[in-house]
């Protein structure tokens, strides 16, 4: 019919609006009716209908029908060890530091500053009253040597207490717990608010447990254990004995976590100790020459050819490692910018080698997780640096099945016992070579190893380390103006995950690396020369990453100072029929999805199901197409799948548990699924990365929404620099675009052809 339509009274007009897409998702239009009178004058009015559409695949349809019932779990078969009675007698007394008991009248963590001030005044204690003008005094001195011991006592005790109410909600009455099928002194239980969200590191690494059984199966008693791992879905619960046989069918029971405040502890001394020691000049460089240090780095005669082409031809690289065998920065700590595949492990590794051929010195060398500490291990060892004189030391309750093969010779488990024997301090001091986590190096200063033991102490990862953390091992074993302190890290990349935004805003988010670089003038970039190699190297050759992939992250986060230095010849995927772009090898690229975001009750974490639907084409073709390459299954570390968030992570891995192609590839033990946590470090030939959120409703009054962790820049960069030859990023370019750092990344790739799905144009 033709419009105007006049229509008569209790006449109705039916209207038929056809929808066409090839891609799956949410799309939405607004449609306008007009209204008037039939006369001359009348005022027109309007009224308005927003239409939704939703695209969906099975796999679509299935993840809106109710969750299927609670799966069981295979987990690896876990071992109990057992400690011996050999420790490490304690020589430096590890105090309490007990949480202040009014920073309990806190209401609210996340509150203004000024409202707290006031709220505990209103208390009338003098106790409280201090302890408010103590958090007033983090807002309005900066950080310096005459506040630095109390103020860190005060963040950490203000983190305590965010990870000890975080834990408190946790805490669940009426829960069904699972025996393991194998492993009877282990439970499993899924608790709401921890499984597959960021709480989960605190979990895992802070907190004890607490069961109390079922009273109608008259288990009254009460069971200790402490969390053995923490999945997308469930926890697993250590304790250190088997249950009644009803337990494996499942029994309901009360649990409750409590923080295990051991590593707080070594921290708040740490903080401590760094006044006793007068680690001013280390803390607080301000590169003035001592009686124990020359103005000019020297040159060393006696340094060893480098058995690593890499270190050889690069000389960031060499400058570093003559400066920190010639302890250069001393008191400061000699700093290593490390960009992402520059080789910054390759340095330290290299360093280490040149030390041990040099020098009669000892070395320490930490990384702020197991998983780190064990790769840079594995690299000493893999170089023949002195085996014999190389150990790692772990904690006691570390599992057998994560020790990398290489180091199981290193290190104090016994095989005929199944139980690692800690060394006494005595034995411990015979290696040349200490290799262990930040926290497990508060034992060698519990243990009485002297403070000027250590003529080195190296700190990989430390941007990812809160600074009192970092502190453990500096303030405890070494003397500043003997040892030279070497941090090595990226401070562009995600840093320490901090649960008090108080906390975190007035400084224990920024690792000691990070501080240094902003605060201190010696690490300042200069105009005309750059860093001052004496006490910094930028690392500026990158080996992993294919220049395509390279280009945004160089131009945003490292000043375009990096160099692309690997091999062309060896991307792998450069033919590969779904690249977007086919007139030239640029393995990038960006796929427009109109998806929608999702959340299930009960879970803070969101998904977005027609972005998996994607993910799972492109890793079904990319399947064939190595096929077709003569490769027959997908290796370790190929491909990997990088999403923000928890949830989408479970929904990835069930979909590809569904699909009867993908299940036949056996992709549980090869192929990765995490968030961008888990992938820090790490690097793989391919990624895909969700970025789940997307478009709210065209009805919502504020459209300036949040983008939640996508708009976090060191996140971006930590995405966008883990794959070698191929990276697709599958998002909602509608809301993407809004912020300035994905909206480099998506016009980027629209002006090199490298677009593929929705129109974004189409769409406005």
């Amino acid at each position: 019919k033709m419009f105007p339509h006049i229509l008569a009274p209790g006449e109705s007009y039916r209207m038929k609006i056809h929808f066409s897409s090839d891609h799956s998702g949410l799309y939405e239009q607004l449609l306008v009716f007009k209204f008037k009178r039939d006369c001359e004058h009348s005022e027109t009015f309007d009224v308005m209908r927003l239409l939704e559409v939703i695209r969906q695949t099975p796999q679509n349809e299935d993840s809106q029908a109710r969750s299927e019932a609670e799966k069981k779990f295979q987990a690896a078969k876990k071992k109990t060890l057992t400690g011996c009675e050999v420790f490490l007698r304690p020589e430096v007394y590890l105090r309490k530091y007990p949480l202040p008991q009014n920073i309990a009248d806190m209401k609210d963590m996340d509150m203004s500053v000024q409202f707290l001030i006031s709220h505990w005044k209103l208390c009338g204690s003098k106790c409280t009253v201090i302890f408010a003008l103590s958090i007033r005094d983090l807002e309005k001195q900066p950080l310096k040597w005459g506040n630095y011991s109390w103020r860190f006592h005060l963040l950490l005790y203000l983190e305590e207490y965010a990870i000890s109410t975080a834990l408190q909600e946790c805490n669940q009455e009426d829960i069904l717990v699972v025996t393991h099928p194998t492993e009877k002194h282990i439970l499993i239980l899924k608790v709401t608010h921890i499984a597959g969200t960021q709480k989960s590191k605190d979990v895992s690494n802070m907190s004890n447990v607490s069961l109390t059984g079922c009273m109608a199966l008259q288990f009254e008693r009460t069971y200790k254990g402490w969390v053995d791992d923490v999945d997308e879905e469930e926890i697993y619960i250590n304790f250190e004995e088997t249950f009644p046989e009803e337990y494996n069918m499942g029994v309901r029971c009360s649990i409750v976590f409590s923080l295990q405040r051991i590593p707080l502890r070594m921290q708040h001394r740490a903080a401590a100790l760094a006044r006793k020691h007068l680690l001013r000049d280390l803390l607080f460089p301000v590169g003035l020459c001592s009686a124990y240090n020359s103005c000019l780095a020297p040159v060393i005669p006696n340094c060893t050819r480098s058995s690593t082409p890499m270190t050889e031809n690069n000389p960031e690289q060499q400058k570093a490692i003559r400066h920190i065998l010639a302890r250069s920065a001393k008191p400061a700590p000699y700093l290593i910018f490390g960009p992402p595949g520059t080789g910054k492990t390759v340095t330290l590794v290299e360093v280490i080698k040149q030390i041990v051929s040099t020098q009669d010195s000892k070395i320490l060398v930490c990384a702020p997780s197991n998983s780190a500490t064990d790769y840079l291990c594995e690299k000493i060892l893999e170089e023949n640096i002195v085996p014999h004189k190389v150990f790692r030391l772990y904690s006691i309750s570390y599992k057998v099945e994560k020790i990398p093969q290489l180091v199981k010779m290193h290190c104090s488990f016994n095989v005929a016992t199944n139980s690692f024997e800690v060394p006494t301090k005595k034995q411990l001091m015979t290696y040349q070579i200490m290799v262990t986590t930040l926290q497990t190096a508060g034992r060698l200063v519990t243990g009485g190893i002297p403070p000027d033991y250590y003529s080195y102490i190296i700190v990989d990862e430390a941007g990812q380390a809160i600074e009192t953390e970092c502190l453990i091992p500096i303030a405890g074993l070494l003397k500043p103006y003997s040892g030279q302190v070497v941090l090595a890290g990226d401070p562009k990349q995600l840093g320490p995950i901090i649960l008090s935004k108080i906390a975190e805003r007035n400084g224990l988010g920024l690792s000691m690396l990070e501080r240094l670089m902003t605060n201190v003038r010696l690490y300042r970039q200069r105009k005309t020369n750059g860093f001052n190699s004496r006490y910094m190297t930028k690392l500026l050759r990158n080996y992993r990453s294919h220049p395509a992939i390279l280009k945004i992250p160089n131009e945003l986060f490292y000043d375009s100072e990096l160099q692309f230095c690997g091999s062309l010849e060896d991307c792998l995927y450069s033919n590969w029929e779904l690249l977007a772009r086919k007139d030239q090898d640029f393995p990038v690229m960006f796929h427009g999805v109109a998806g929608m975001k999702e959340q299930d009750l009960n879970s803070p974490s969101v998904y977005n199901m027609a972005e998996v639907d994607v993910l799972k084409e492109y890793l079904k073709s990319l399947i064939k197409y190595r096929r077709r390459n003569g490769v027959d299954k997908i290796g370790p570390k190929e491909i990997g799948i990088i999403t923000p968030y928890a949830k989408q992570v479970e929904k990835i891995k069930a979909t590809f548990r569904k699909d009867k192609d993908l299940v036949k590839e056996d992709l549980e033990n090869v192929l990765k699924v995490g968030t961008v946590e888990i992938f820090q470090g790490k690097e793989s030939d391919v990624i895909l990365m969700s970025t789940v959120r997307s478009n709210p409703s065209l009805t919502e009054p504020n459209q300036h929404f949040s983008l939640g962790f996508v708009k976090d820049e060191k996140r971006f960069n930590v995405a966008m620099t883990r794959a070698r030859n191929l990276l697709v990023v599958v998002g909602d370019p509608r809301v993407l675009e809004i912020d300035p750092v994905w909206n480099k990344l998506i016009h980027y790739c629209l002006k090199e052809r490298a677009y593929r799905g929705i129109n974004i144009s189409d769409l406005k």
